[in-house]
């Protein structure tokens, strides 16, 4: 039912985009001031000629204001080679050398509208070296979920209404809300999550942006390869997402959220989650020279649409940090709830920024989780920034069972205008924790070593 909502949906939006395009170059037509051309290019200087297109007929569009527009389109390009190293005592090393290139052009805008064409390939050399996920024979590694494609990355149209401060955007794109903890792109993925997706925006209240989209479909970070696990392939979707921001000062930035994802794949349904939640992030100044930096969030969630589970639990987000030259500190406290033995879920986040670098803890325990955190960041020699976290681990219902604990650190250097270079280290430990509680291994009571080298260059 989903996937067939889904094409029905995604038809009538692309329809009603190009209706809409045609009304409102008819009505600029009627009303576009007339522009007058320069007098050595004056149609009436060249003997014989006829008279020059007006301003918004369709031989001034086609023939002039379009390629104009085109003419000055921007040209974004990529090229992020990376190695990563994965290790766990449950699986044998991967070794994943990949190299993700992007190419695509934005247009300039015409008559309030604006397209995008992207496209997108991950390359490796050695497919036999890591575990993508698409591949049996390599089932026995570690998982590096960045199998080799080639795919239409992003493709949209988007029409922005300046007197009515409204904007409008469908088609294939990248949409990331908030610090990405429910809904984002999880570009640290060589093949980053994309959205099929139709939205309505207004921010005609100062301060105010409202935000409606409509997601017919998640393209995940597998892409469309064949030989993937059922979990890991793309959702039809049939989802609303609703979402208001009011950033009124420094201090307080207040964001209310809805999330009703409908969402099915190989796997089933039990993604399918309501969430509706708060934050309210700001700098609390303390004294003349030093602020704190915090974040609060309260969400609850229960199931939705055809999710087979029944349960309805609370995430909670704290954070708290500052800086005091050189270095910048703070700790935080993320907890996933958990009710009638299922945890709060979050298909579309960006999981590799929560929980670890290690990615352990991408599918929450039906335990719930809780993850108690700090980290300190400063500017080494160089402009070298470095930073580390440390993580500790909890079950949120049952006793609060131990997850064990993980570090992460990372280095990084900017080589110019156009290079970045990254070196990223995570430790998971899992402290054999879960056997003597008698709970469910969450990692097959198994350590995790991460290690990662990338360059990336961007135009």
């Amino acid at each position: 039912m989903v996937a067939s909502m889904n094409r029905c949906s995604l038809s009538f939006s692309l329809g009603f985009i190009a209706l809409t395009l045609s009304g409102i170059i008819s009505t600029h037509a009627e009303v576009a001031p007339t522009h007058a051309l320069p007098e050595s290019a004056s149609a009436t200087n060249a003997p014989g000629a006829g008279a020059a297109a007006e301003p918004g007929t369709l031989d001034a569009i086609f023939n002039k204001e379009l390629p104009d527009a085109i003419g000055r389109s921007k040209i974004n390009f990529q090229w992020r080679p990376r190695y990563e190293y994965a290790d766990t005592q449950a699986t044998k090393p991967s070794q994943a050398l990949t190299m993700r290139t992007v190419f695509g052009l934005t247009s300039a805008q015409i008559y309030g509208f604006q397209g995008m064409i992207e496209g997108l390939n991950v390359a490796t050399p050695a497919p036999n070296r890591y575990n993508a996920g698409d591949d049996a024979s390599n089932a026995d590694k570690a998982l590096v979920l960045d199998p080799p494609t080639t795919q239409l990355n992003q493709a949209w149209l988007s029409y922005t209404y300046t007197n009515w401060a409204t904007h409008a955007k469908g088609g294939r794109e990248i949409i990331n809300l908030d610090n990405q903890r429910f809904v984002g792109s999880v570009d640290w993925r060589q093949n980053p999550q994309t959205f099929d997706a139709i939205g309505l925006g207004n921010s005609s209240v100062d301060h105010l942006n409202l935000l409606y989209t409509y997601l017919g479909r998640v393209n995940r970070v597998g892409g469309d390869v064949s030989g993937l696990a059922p979990a890991l392939t793309d959702f039809d979707s049939s989802s609303h997402v609703i979402h208001a921001n009011y950033d009124a000062c420094d201090h307080a930035n207040a964001t209310g959220y809805i999330y009703l994802l409908d969402l099915e794949n190989d796997a089933g349904s039990a993604n399918s989650c309501a969430t509706y939640g708060l934050s309210v992030t700001g700098k609390a100044p303390v004294g003349e020279e030093l602020k704190l930096e915090y974040r609060g969030e309260f969400a609850w969630q229960t199931d939705y649409a055809d999710s087979p589970l029944s349960y309805g639990a609370p995430y909670l987000h704290f954070t708290l940090g500052t800086t005091i030259e050189p270095v910048s500190f703070g700790a935080g406290y993320e907890l996933l709830g958990s009710d009638n033995n299922a945890g709060v879920r979050t298909p579309l986040a960006t999981l590799h920024a929560f929980d670890g670098w290690a990615d352990v803890f991408v599918n929450t325990p039906d335990t719930g989780l809780q993850d108690m955190y700090v980290w300190a960041q400063m500017q080494l020699p160089w402009e070298l920034p470095l930073k580390v976290m440390l993580h500790k681990f909890n079950a949120a219902a049952g006793g609060g069972y131990n997850y064990g604990n993980e570090i992460d650190v990372s280095l990084s250097r900017k080589l110019g205008k156009h290079w970045t270079a990254m070196v990223k280290y995570a430790y998971y430990d899992a402290k054999n924790s879960f056997a003597a509680t008698g709970v469910t291994p969450v990692t097959s009571n198994s350590n995790v070593q991460k290690f990662w080298f990338q360059m990336n260059f961007s135009l």
